[in-house]
């Protein structure tokens, strides 16, 4: 399979910018993938997913939270370089990008504030990653959350300040259920749940999971190779709580189906069955690169963004409805100008 075969044109204007106002109001497709091949599209909103779920099902989310992985600093010259951080190693070493790279070579000292220094170690052979070692004393989270700024994707580009920017996404680039910090990017299909929808769902009989998967840049970062079984994903570190397993195993068991809240919990899902012939209580990694026509063991429904062309997540919703049908379903969202990517508008793979 081509990666050409997974490519479409997005007018710039339907890249979203901004949350909702409110996040259950963000418009939601429903597909309806239906038996004997029918199929369906209907427009709805996000809050109208109360109707669509009952006891039938069992909802399973991603909890992880987001880390202001985005730091700004300076070194001795007075050059400005950015460092992004991707993945903690131990004795205070992370992976990390670096902008401009150039500016940096092995033993550069960027200082970020008077109370933390990254201190550039190696280049890596993956990708243009960087191996550094941070310099601070104290809980690097604590410090992170004083100095540090939410990891935006590049496509959101907004005229803010730095107060305004660092106020809305410390709040609306996270779930309401985040609880273990460790992404550098958001499980973004979450960030239209609410505390009050959660409620309504389970006070339905909707039976609700978690899973932890922590979210790396290589989940969102475009394939470049055409033949995508050239293709290796990042490895992301998962875990899944005995509470959890046994809700899915007993759910399944008596028929239920199973809704993944965005692809970080359908790959966390397929991955640990992959590995163990069921879903069991684990901490272990995914690489597991899903695209057509991938069978899926584990996840029957899926609510999901809208993805960006070319990309991995593009490719995994594509195997779950149908690459003919999600391509039909993504024309007719830039028809009706729905809010794509991140902080955009959802659809329901039912």
């Amino acid at each position: 399979m081509l990666l050409s075969e997974f490519d479409y044109t997005l007018p710039e204007e339907l890249i979203a910018q901004t949350p909702a106002e409110k996040r259950e109001n963000s418009r939601m497709m429903v597909l309806g993938t239906g038996v004997n091949n029918s199929k369906s599209i209907e427009h709805k909103h996000f809050y109208d997913i109360v109707d669509l779920l009952d006891e039938s099902h069992i909802l399973v989310l991603n909890n992880t939270k987001v880390i202001p992985a985005r730091l700004y600093g300076y070194k001795d010259t007075g050059a400005k370089i950015e460092v992004f951080l991707l993945k903690e190693h131990e004795n205070k070493k992370w992976e990390v990008l670096i902008k401009p790279s150039k500016r940096v070579k092995e033993g550069t000292i960027v200082k970020i504030s008077d109370e933390l220094s990254v201190e550039v170690l190696q280049t890596l052979p993956d990708d243009g990653k960087w191996l550094v070692k941070m310099i601070y004393d104290g809980n690097i989270l604590d410090i992170l959350h004083r100095v540090g700024n939410i990891p935006l994707p590049p496509y959101i580009e907004r005229k803010m300040t730095n107060e305004e920017l660092k106020k809305l996404d410390f709040e609306r680039y996270q779930t309401v259920y985040a609880k273990d910090e460790g992404s550098v990017a958001a499980p973004t299909a979450g960030l239209h749940f609410t505390q009050d929808i959660l409620k309504k769902l389970a006070d339905k009989g909707v039976e609700i999971g978690y899973v932890t998967l922590n979210v790396g840049i290589g989940t969102f970062r475009p394939v470049k190779c055409e033949n995508i079984l050239d293709h290796k994903m990042d490895s992301e570190s998962f875990e899944i709580s005995q509470e959890t397993a046994d809700l899915i195993n007993t759910a399944k068991k008596q028929g239920k189906k199973l809704v993944a809240v965005g692809t970080t919990t359908v790959r966390t899902l397929e991955t640990a069955y992959k590995q163990f012939g069921c879903i069991k209580a684990c901490k272990s990694a995914s690489e597991l690169f899903i695209y057509p026509p991938y069978e899926f063991k584990v996840v029957d429904k899926l609510i999901t963004n809208f993805h960006l062309p070319k990309s991995t997540l593009l490719m995994l919703v594509s195997a779950l409805a149908g690459k003919d049908f999600i391509f039909k379903a993504y024309e007719e969202a830039i028809k009706n100008k729905y809010r794509f990517y991140s902080y955009g508008d959802c659809m329901f793979i039912n």
